[in-house]
C-alpha cells in the first residue's frame, strides 16, 4: 500500500504548514524580480486565464500581495462599454500594457474573445475567426517592443470546480464571486473545453506559449505558478540594502492642539476582550 508524500494532508492536499513556509520563500524572491524589472526597466505581461473558479485570483493575490502596486499592478477590466465595442478589438487592452520597470498581471485579457464570448455569443463568427488570426501576429508585436509575455491557464476538474461553486454559495464573504454569468457556464462545460482546445490550437505558439496550471490543489498551484515564474525570467537580486534611520526630530517648544479637538475613530476593541 503507497503511503502520501509527508507534504500532503489526509486529502491528498498540501499541508497548510509546508505552504506557508514555501509561499513566504517565493515571496521573497518576488520581491527581488521586483526590484530587479523596476531598476533594468523591464515591461512585464502575465496573463492568467482559466475556467471559472479555477484560481486565477487566488494566485494573483499571493503574489502582488508583497509587491509595490506601482510596479506590478493587475488588470481585471469589465465588460465593454458601447464605445469600446466599436473599437479595434485590442484596443482597450493597449493603455494597460506596463511601461519601463513595470510588470502587469491580467486577471483575463484579450482571450475573452476566444473563450466567454465565443461560448456565450458576444461576438460575431467574422470576429471570433479574426481574434485568433490576428491574436499571434499582436503578440509577436508587443514581444518585438521589449515586452515579455507570459501565459498561465489554470486547468481545474469539474468535480472540484462544482465543489467551489457550492462553497462560494455558502460563504457570504465569497457570493460576490459567482456572477450570473459563472451559473450559467457552469452548464457548458463541453463548450468551454472546445473553445480552449481551438484557442491553444492558434495561440500555444513557440513565441509566446500557454503554461497549463493543475489547478486543483490551490495551494500547490499558486506555489507551482510562482516557481515557474520565477524561473522563465533571469532576474538578480536587487533589493535595496538595509538603511541607517537618522535621529528623530526633537520637539524644539512644539506644543500638540489640545486632544479634545480631533475626532477619533471609536475604540470598539480595546483591552484584552
Amino acid at each position: 500500500m503507497k503511503t502520501k508524500p509527508d507534504f500532503l494532508n489526509k486529502h491528498g492536499k498540501l499541508k497548510n504548514s509546508i505552504y506557508e513556509v514555501k509561499l513566504k520563500e517565493l515571496q521573497i524572491e518576488l520581491v527581488k524580480l521586483q526590484e530587479w524589472v523596476k531598476a533594468k526597466g523591464e515591461k512585464v505581461v502575465v496573463i492568467f486565464e482559466g475556467r471559472d473558479a479555477a484560481g486565477k485570483g487566488g494566485v494573483i493575490k499571493r503574489i502582488t500581495e508583497r509587491l509595490n502596486p506601482r510596479v506590478a499592478r493587475v488588470v481585471a477590466l469589465g465588460i465593454p462599454t458601447e464605445k469600446e465595442k466599436t473599437q479595434w478589438y485590442f484596443q482597450r487592452y493597449v493603455p494597460h500594457l506596463p511601461a519601463a520597470g513595470e510588470m502587469v498581471l491580467f486577471d483575463r485579457s484579450w482571450y475573452n474573445r476566444a473563450g466567454v464570448e465565443r461560448v456565450m455569443g458576444f461576438c460575431t463568427n467574422d470576429e471570433y475567426w479574426d481574434f485568433l488570426r490576428a491574436c499571434p501576429n499582436f503578440e509577436k508585436m508587443l514581444i518585438r517592443a521589449g515586452i515579455k509575455i507570459i501565459k498561465y491557464w489554470f486547468s481545474v476538474s469539474e468535480e472540484e470546480q462544482e465543489k467551489r461553486f457550492q462553497a462560494r454559495l455558502e460563504d457570504p464573504t465569497k457570493r460576490w464571486k459567482l456572477s450570473p454569468m459563472d451559473i450559467k457556464s457552469r452548464g457548458m462545460w463541453v463548450d468551454y473545453s472546445k473553445a480552449k482546445d481551438d484557442m491553444f490550437s492558434y495561440t500555444d505558439t513557440k513565441i509566446c506559449p500557454w503554461y497549463v496550471v493543475n489547478a486543483d490543489d490551490k495551494k500547490r498551484a499558486r506555489l507551482n505558478t510562482i516557481h515557474h515564474l520565477l524561473n522563465l525570467i533571469p532576474y538578480e537580486d536587487l533589493t535595496p540594502k538595509p538603511m541607517d534611520l537618522p535621529p528623530r526630530q526633537k520637539e524644539k517648544g512644539y506644543v500638540r492642539p489640545p486632544m479634545q479637538e480631533q475626532t477619533f475613530v471609536p475604540d470598539i476593541f480595546e483591552g484584552n476582550s
